[in-house]
């Protein structure tokens, strides 16, 4: 089933963006569970793209800006806890091939931790941001966040879970990583 809105690349608030972008990877999530071979090695660089990018913007924008909020740096550090996990279990399930027959087990669970991760997003981050902001700040997010999405790196790095780090290694691992995907779609055609 299809959770992504329509107007997810267009919307001008960043908690409907993030949002939309949680929807997409619930979508990407059973894409990769529900098909085999290359459609699931397809739909899995995908899953790992979005993820990387997203929470790399998050990490940059969304919780420096959360962290201004009372008892942000509590509900902030358990998130980025949470971001390092999945990064962790990311990277391996990235270097694996998808019909090893331990990607299944631990994509599904990648997949329990990163959807409870979005709902603790969505429920002690984002609408307390809702509330919090105007609709013009929110909008000036959502545009932040894609600009980091932009030059975001395409796989996961554990480690660089702040946005300080990301905006330090963040530049030339997003070019790495994108000469890398560049090479690999190559070689795939």
């Amino acid at each position: 089933m299809q959770t992504t809105p329509r107007n997810a690349e267009t919307t001008g608030d960043v908690i409907d963006l993030l949002r939309a972008q949680h929807g997409r990877i619930r979508d990407l999530f059973d894409e990769v569970m529900g098909s085999d071979g290359d459609e699931r090695r397809k739909s899995f660089q995908e899953l790992v793209k979005l993820l990387a990018i997203h929470e790399t913007a998050e990490e940059e924008i969304i919780h420096p800006v959360a962290r201004r909020l009372p008892g942000g740096d509590g509900i902030v550090d358990e998130r980025l806890a949470e971001e390092r996990q999945a990064k962790e279990l990311l990277s391996e399930l990235d270097g694996m091939d998808v019909d090893d027959p331990r990607f299944m087990k631990s994509l599904d669970k990648l997949r329990m931790d990163v959807l409870t991760h979005a709902r603790a997003e969505e429920r002690y981050e984002f609408d307390r941001l809702k509330d919090e902001f105007s609709p013009a700040q929110l909008r000036g997010f959502a545009a932040a966040v894609r600009a980091a999405e932009a030059t975001a790196p395409t796989h996961p790095h554990p480690g660089t879970e702040t946005a300080t780090r990301n905006m330090l290694a963040g530049p030339l691992v997003a070019m790495v990583d994108r000469v890398r995907d560049m090479i690999r779609d190559a070689r795939d055609r």
